[in-house]
């Protein structure tokens, strides 16, 4: 048995007099089969055209001569068939089984089906899809969910991709974002987005949510590795592209991603922006800071919103009007005063005194319950380093303490559902209240589409069925 044989071309979808046209020439026409003065057919299948011989047909193909040779032309000027394709730059020529197969380019299909899902769902109360890549503990996840609730939108979470076993494992025993039908996916995202099985097994998705690590691009992790640019990085430098590949599979109309500011200006940032673009979506990006939304620490994270085109977004007005100052000692946990937890650190105090006298700006920080901001809270703050902060003993000037990782949370602004995190977990994840704020915003302009509806209904429906068949 022959093998078909498959040729695909995009083509301009050019105008003529103000209606669309459609032109194939050259080997184009020629590899259609369809010789001069061939007679076919045009039939209107969903949102495709399929062009047929028909020795019956009401169509004539055409010929242009040069130098001695007669080619066929196929020339489409009509609005009645192509007004399908209004609004689309180009479409896709797929020949294949003596047929020519005129349709929406890739991009564009995948446009419409993620419009037409979401609507759908808005429309008859659904609840929607949500996904998250790099799950870590889940605070991205929770606080995404979280914003959609308040804005009276309801999220299942599909799944969520996560290296380490004992995160994942945690988030899916304490993280209420989870439901019995969240489906774990503990591999590293780069062995998911090769697994097609795997991949079959992921359902479209409304939101997807990913804090993609920020080791190599982060001051500190360049500086540890030595690393010229962020994709240097061995580990996790290249992840950009399997996340890539998996949003083309879960097609999400909305796309949230976290990252310190550094990743903005990074190679994997801008093969996002354009790549997302090509793939029918507009981005939004602002640096979210915790303080701006009353959190103690000011945590500062990168966070980019891409929408498919046709929805709307906007980080406009997101941060508080009116921003409550909070002192430290509202969200302190209460520890005796004799617990072995307060302690003299004698050895960090030698340490800052040897860096002073060798010139370095090292120094150690210290808070108290009247304290309004608190510095940085690291990923390894449960080892207390010399910059850690520490909490002052309120007698005893000589001891002080670490926070309790349910202080940390609560200092990130962490929700009680979350406060079996743990320091690294925290440490390495945003401020939550900024990110809830980004969850509504995204569930107020999926309510927006509401308004679509009386138009929608009063239009006639076709197929979306963008295949060949």
């Amino acid at each position: 048995m022959t093998e078909l044989r498959t040729d695909a071309w995009i083509k301009e979808l050019k105008q003529n007099r103000g209606i669309p046209r459609i032109y194939l020439d050259g080997l184009q026409a020629i590899r259609t089969g369809f010789a001069p003065g061939d007679k076919y057919e045009i039939t209107i299948d969903g949102d495709r055209l399929i062009l047929s011989a028909n020795k019956d047909g009401s169509r004539t193909v055409s010929k242009r001569k040069q130098r001695d040779a007669v080619y066929p032309v196929i020339d489409i000027n009509s609005r009645d068939l192509l007004g399908m394709f209004e609004g689309m730059k180009a479409v896709r020529i797929i020949v294949r089984d003596d047929k020519v197969f005129i349709l929406p380019i890739a991009s564009e299909s995948h446009k419409l089906e993620r419009l037409a899902r979401i609507k759908r769902k808005v429309r008859n109360g659904e609840p929607m899809n949500m996904g998250s890549l790099a799950h870590g503990g889940g605070v991205l996840t929770h606080a995404i969910h979280a914003g959609l609730k308040a804005a009276g939108i309801k999220a299942n979470l599909m799944f969520a991709n996560e290296i380490r076993e004992d995160l994942i494992e945690r988030a899916a025993q304490y993280n209420d974002a989870w439901s019995e039908g969240t489906q774990i996916m503990n591999l590293p995202m780069q062995e998911l987005a090769q697994d097609e099985w795997l991949l079959k097994q992921l359902p479209k998705l409304e939101v997807l949510e990913m804090g993609l690590p920020c080791s190599g691009a982060s001051r500190a992790g360049k500086s540890k590795r030595g690393l010229e640019m962020m994709e240097a990085h061995p580990e996790v430098g290249h992840l950009v592209v399997p996340a890539l590949i998996i949003v083309d599979r879960v097609q999400p109309v909305y796309i949230t991603l976290e990252n310190v500011p550094e990743y903005a200006d990074s190679a994997s940032a801008q093969i996002l922006r354009q790549q997302l673009r090509d793939m029918g979506y507009t981005t939004c990006e602002a640096i979210l800071s915790g303080r701006d939304f009353g959190c103690l620490e000011n945590r500062v994270r990168w966070c980019m919103v891409a929408h498919t085109a046709g929805t709307t977004f906007s980080f406009e007005d997101i941060r508080p009007k009116v921003m409550i100052v909070k002192m430290l000692g509202e969200v302190l946990s209460d520890v005796p005063l004799d617990d072995p937890s307060w302690r003299e650190v004698a050895y960090l105090k030698k340490k800052q005194e040897r860096d002073h006298a060798a010139g370095k700006g090292f120094s150690m920080q210290f808070v108290t319950p009247e304290s309004t901001s608190v510095p940085t809270l690291r990923k390894g703050y449960a080892k207390g380093g010399s910059t850690d902060p520490r909490l002052k003993h309120p007698v005893n000037p000589e001891l002080s303490r670490l926070l309790t990782p349910a202080e940390h949370g609560r200092i990130k602004g962490m929700p009680p559902a979350l406060n079996y995190l743990s320091h690294q977990e925290l440490g390495q994840g945003i401020a939550y209240e900024p990110f809830e704020k980004v969850g509504q915003r995204i569930g107020e302009h999926i309510n927006a589409l509401q308004e679509d509806f009386e138009v929608a209904t009063n239009s006639p429906r076709r197929s979306r069925s963008f295949g060949i068949g």
